[in-house]
């Protein structure tokens, strides 16, 4: 019998067949992922360096690799002759940068009408799914290519000649408008890292509300008890939701008041402490405590109050030196 000789295809051979250039993509895209969401990496400089060099370049030239795996004419030569050359390096890189600043808004609108929505994660996560994609169909169109008609970036020629080739042009005028278009390339790259590592954020805020539980378990903005017994409680649920773009220390007092208006200004005769609740949430987090009312005050218009403090509150809270406050008028009857 004989043997099947053919070697099995390895790792290392797979990986010796990828591009140079593409090989680069894979890595940047790796390493931006990576410094995007790794704990104790996406909170330094780091993030802002490579998603800077990822959002200007990486899905341009995979998107150009995979249009035009071909090299560009050679030099001296004009126009692509009759075997159809690609285009130069220097068109490459020019079509790079131009078509990532079209990319990423175009998978930004896309995402707008979809479940996960325009947010951070699933714009990082959409883009490295687009250049991997974009990056495996330019590996296979060049495969297609024989090897001296491919295009690939020639570092072997710049490092033995000791000098790039992607500024060399034939006039002054090449040579001014290459330079414009390093300088406005150096711009944009500036530009997009001060944005990435400075994000603007919106208004800082904190949510505070209250609701109830319907039969279904439900939570619901209504059905608010507005009769009350001494001694026997009744079920409410305050929820608190921090968008202070930090970590933040809640504190919540529920107090039942007897007031009095006089002149157009409230004043708190008498009052009952209820209830104290205290909560650390990090920024976009919400919280919800269930408890129970159990007045020991009775009377007519009663106050209840919810009073919300970040840190403690002062030894004598008050409704003016509460961060918010939340009412509702009820009326406790005695036994």
């Amino acid at each position: 019998m004989g043997s099947d000789t053919r070697e099995r295809p390895t790792v290392s051979r797979m990986v010796r067949r990828v591009p140079d250039d593409i090989l680069a993509v894979f890595a940047l895209t790796g390493l931006t992922a990576a410094a995007t969401f790794v704990p104790g990496v996406r909170e330094t400089p780091i993030r802002a360096l490579f998603a800077t060099i990822f959002v200007l370049l990486v899905p341009g030239w995979a998107f150009v690799a995979a249009l035009f795996p071909r090299a560009g004419p050679p030099e001296g030569e004009a126009t692509p002759d009759v075997t159809g050359h690609g285009i130069t390096l220097f068109e490459r890189v020019a079509l790079s940068f131009g078509t990532s600043i079209a990319i990423v808004p175009v998978v930004g609108l896309v995402l707008n009408f979809t479940p996960f929505g325009i947010r951070f994660g699933s714009v990082v996560v959409s883009l490295v799914g687009v250049v991997i994609v974009l990056a495996v169909v330019a590996t296979w169109r060049r495969s297609a290519i024989r090897p001296q008609h491919r295009f690939s970036v020639p570092v072997s020629r710049w490092v033995r000649s000791g000098r790039g080739t992607l500024l060399e042009t034939e006039s002054r005028g090449d040579t001014a408008l290459s330079v414009l278009f390093v300088l406005s390339v150096v711009l944009a790259t500036g530009s997009v890292g001060f944005v990435v590592a400075n994000p603007k954020q919106g208004a800082a805020f904190t949510e505070f509300y209250l609701v109830t539980e319907n039969e279904t378990g439900e939570l619901v903005a209504g059905d608010y008890p507005e009769n009350f017994t001494v001694g026997e409680s009744q079920q409410l649920v305050a929820g608190v939701s921090n968008h202070e773009h930090e970590t933040t220390t809640y504190t919540v007092l529920v107090e039942l008041h007897r007031v009095q208006v006089l002149d157009n200004t409230t004043e708190v005769i008498e009052r009952n402490r209820l209830n104290r609740f205290e909560t650390e949430l990090d920024d976009n987090e919400t919280w919800h405590n269930s408890h129970s009312v159990t007045p020991e005050l009775a009377g007519e218009r009663l106050r209840l109050t919810y009073l919300l403090y970040r840190g403690t509150p002062p030894d004598d809270p008050t409704v003016d030196s509460a961060y918010q406050t939340l009412r509702l008028w009820v009326t406790v009857k005695d036994r």
